[in-house]
């Protein structure tokens, strides 16, 4: 292999941590891929993967290696797309990635509609609960939930969406709708490990935090489980509006204690590399942006208020 192919091959065997997920992918074999990697550092003089019997990481020297090699297959794959007078017409491979619920109500349908508009593009989603390295883990493109730390990436904003507290019409006949936050001390709950505040409900009381911590009936780890045990009617909830809005459009779900909720938490689409990004990762952006800013359920998270 030449050096762009060694750095090919590096760079999968990095993303997917492993040297067999590789070569399925890269369509070589095994022995093939273990042997371009061998030939890279031995001709580079330092270890790049640290390998064991279970897995597949990398090293200091690997891991700055690998930020330069996606760069520079960046810039070839640009400079082909360039010279081939491909700009109009992405093409390449796309990773993408946005947290599991969001990832399937909302960029699944948006990857869907940009596949079928450009079918020379191949997309890889990674959707998890959990704030992906775009530069480790070779992420072209993020949808983030919250605000967003300083960084050398490119945000858009495109929505935003509320904390919200909800439960049935007919939890809510039975228990009372509570009228302050301190009235979830006594009433059935059921509590999500996904949000990443089971134990702590912080509210706003007149601008001043106010914490409550509800004694949950049952613990969940996913919110669609949350969201339909207290569509059941077994007890309140609290998870994000976007993740209730269909339910609480359709009568199932209805939010109470909007007057104590947070500030609304920003969605963004983050990207690297600005204008210098591929065609595929700034139309891939564009039409993101474009989706989920007409999206109602992302326009204005208030509009839940109007439903509760």
């Amino acid at each position: 292999m030449d050096r762009f192919q060694e750095m090919q091959v590096f760079a999968a065997v990095a993303q997917d941590q492993g040297f067999s997920a590789a070569a399925r992918r890269l369509g070589l074999s095994a022995a093939s891929v273990t042997r371009a990697v061998a030939a890279l550092e031995q001709r580079i003089g330092t270890q790049l993967l640290i390998r064991t019997t279970r897995s597949v990481h990398l090293s200091e020297a690997g891991q700055r290696y690998l930020e330069d090699c996606r760069r520079i297959l960046a810039e070839v794959q640009e400079a082909e797309d360039s010279a081939a007078g491909s700009h109009a017409q992405p093409r390449g491979q796309l990773t993408v990635t946005a947290p599991v619920l969001f990832g399937e109500l909302f960029v699944t349908p948006v990857m869907t509609g940009y596949l079928t508009q450009y079918p020379d593009v191949s997309i890889n989603a990674l959707l998890v609960d959990r704030v992906v390295s775009m530069v480790e883990e070779g992420v072209d493109v993020a949808v983030r939930i919250g605000e967003l730390p300083d960084s050398n990436q490119h945000a858009i904003r495109v929505g935003e969406v509320r904390r919200v507290v909800c439960g049935s019409p007919q939890y809510l006949a039975e228990h009372g709708r509570p009228q302050h936050p301190q009235a979830l001390n006594g009433l059935p709950v059921v509590a999500t490990t996904a949000t990443g505040q089971m134990r702590n409900w912080p509210f706003l009381e007149g601008g001043e935090s106010l914490i409550v911590r509800p004694e949950p009936r049952l613990v969940v780890t996913a919110n669609q489980a949350a969201i339909r045990a207290a569509c059941l009617g077994l007890g309140l909830t609290r998870v994000l509006s976007y993740q209730v809005a269909n339910k609480v459009a359709a009568g199932e779900l209805e939010i109470v204690l909007a007057d104590f909720e947070l500030p609304p938490l920003p969605i963004h689409v983050v990207y690297q590399g600005g204008r210098k990004a591929p065609t595929r990762v700034r139309s891939f952006v564009d039409f993101t942006v474009n989706a989920l800013r007409e999206h109602p359920s992302l326009k204005n998270a208030a509009l839940l208020h109007e439903m509760k």
